[in-house]
C-alpha cells in the first residue's frame, strides 16, 4: 500500500480540525447531555466509516476490509477503556462540568502515544518479523485472562500510580475550576484534576499494550493501523458521555472481548502457515463484537441507568475568594 506525504499531512490535519472544533465547542465548563453526546458520536463514528469507505475505494476491498477490521477493534475495545474512565471519574467524584477538558487532554495524550506505539511496533515488525509471536501469544494470554477476570473491577483509589503520583508531586484537597495545576504563596501544587488526568494516561497506555498487537494481527500497514486507531479514539469523549451510566448493562462484552483478542492471536500465530482471508476476519470480528452488545443490551433491558459506583473520594470546589487568590503559573521576570 504506497500513501504519500500529503495523504498523510492530509489525515492529521482532519484530525487536528476535529479536535479544535471540539475544543472551542466545549470551551467552557458544563454538562454534556446524552443528546448532544449521541450526536458527537454518530459525527465521530460517520467520520471513521466514511474514511473507511475513501480507503476502499481508493486502495482496494482488501485494504478497506483491513482497515474497518482494525477501526471494530479498537472501537470494541475502547468501550472497556470508556468503563474505566467512568470509575476513575466517580471515585475521584469529578464534577460533570468539569470532565469535558480532562477527557479532551486524555483523548490528545492517547492518539500521541498510539503514535509511538505504531511507529515503534512498525520498525519492529519490519525488521524482526519473528517478533509477531510473541505478540500472538500475548494477545491469546491476555484473552484468556480476560475471561477468567470478567467479573473484577478495579479501585482507582488504590492504584499503585496513584499513590506514587501523590508522593511525587504537592496536591490540594480542592478542585480549583477546570485547573490542574496552581500556585499559591510561590508553590506549585497539582489538583485532583491532574491526577485524574495522569490516571486517564496511564490506563490508556496499559490498554494500548493490547490493541496496538491486537490491530497488527488484521493489518501490518502502518498508515491503516495509525488511521483505524484514531478515528476509533477521537470519539472516546462523546462515548464516555453516552455510555459511562450504561456501562452495568455491558455484561457480555468482557466475554467479548477475549474472544476477539484470542482470535486475533491466532490469526496472527497463522501468519506463516496459513493466512485467514482478511474478509473472513472481518465478519468473525463484528459478529462476535456485535453479538456480545445485543446479548448484552437484551438480557439487560429492564434495567436503568445508574452511576457506575459510589464516589470515594470526595473533594471541595475552591470558592470565588480562593480562585481570585491564585498566582500566576508561570512568573514574568522584572
Amino acid at each position: 500500500m504506497e500513501t504519500s506525504l500529503g495523504l498523510w499531512l492530509g489525515v492529521i490535519a482532519l484530525i487536528l480540525v476535529m479536535l479544535a472544533i471540539d475544543l472551542i465547542a466545549h470551551r467552557k465548563a458544563s454538562v454534556i447531555s446524552i443528546k448532544e453526546a449521541a450526536i458527537w458520536s454518530s459525527i465521530s463514528v460517520a467520520t471513521g466509516v466514511l474514511f473507511g469507505v475513501y480507503v476502499w475505494v481508493e486502495f482496494g476491498s482488501e485494504f478497506g476490509q483491513e482497515y474497518f477490521s482494525g477501526f471494530v477493534i479498537e472501537k470494541s475495545l475502547a468501550i472497556d477503556n470508556v468503563f474505566v474512565w467512568a470509575l476513575i471519574f466517580a471515585a475521584f467524584a469529578v464534577p460533570r462540568e468539569f470532565q469535558h477538558r480532562v477527557l479532551f487532554l486524555g483523548v490528545l495524550g492517547a492518539l500521541v502515544f498510539r503514535g509511538i506505539f505504531i511507529a515503534g511496533g512498525a520498525v519492529l515488525i519490519q525488521n524482526y518479523s519473528w517478533v509477531l509471536y510473541p505478540f500472538a501469544a500475548f494477545l491469546i494470554v491476555t484473552g484468556v485472562r480476560l475471561m477468567i477476570q470478567r467479573n473484577q473491577h478495579i479501585d482507582p483509589t488504590k492504584s499503585r500510580f496513584l499513590i506514587w503520583f501523590q508522593r511525587r508531586f504537592r496536591s490540594t484537597d480542592k478542585f480549583y475550576h477546570q485547573k490542574l495545576v496552581i500556585r499559591k504563596n510561590g508553590v506549585l501544587y497539582a489538583t485532583p484534576l491532574l491526577a485524574v488526568l495522569a490516571m486517564l494516561e496511564f490506563t490508556d497506555i496499559i490498554f494500548a499494550v493490547d490493541s496496538i498487537p491486537a490491530i497488527f494481527a488484521v493489518t501490518d500497514e502502518a498508515f491503516l493501523v495509525f488511521t483505524a486507531n484514531a478515528f476509533a479514539i477521537l470519539g472516546l469523549r462523546a462515548m464516555y458521555f453516552l455510555l459511562a451510566d450504561l456501562m452495568h448493562r455491558f455484561i457480555y462484552l468482557k466475554v467479548g472481548l477475549s474472544v476477539l483478542l484470542v482470535w486475533v492471536g491466532v490469526k496472527m500465530a497463522l501468519h506463516d502457515v496459513y493466512k485467514i482471508p482478511t474478509t473472513l476476519s472481518l465478519t468473525v470480528i463484528i459478529l462476535v463484537i456485535g453479538t456480545a452488545v445485543v446479548a448484552s443490551l437484551l438480557k439487560t433491558k429492564s434495567q436503568a441507568a445508574v452511576a457506575p459506583v459510589e464516589p470515594k473520594a470526595v473533594y471541595e470546589l475552591a470558592s470565588q475568594t480562593e480562585l481570585a487568590s491564585l498566582e500566576p503559573i508561570i512568573r514574568r521576570r522584572k
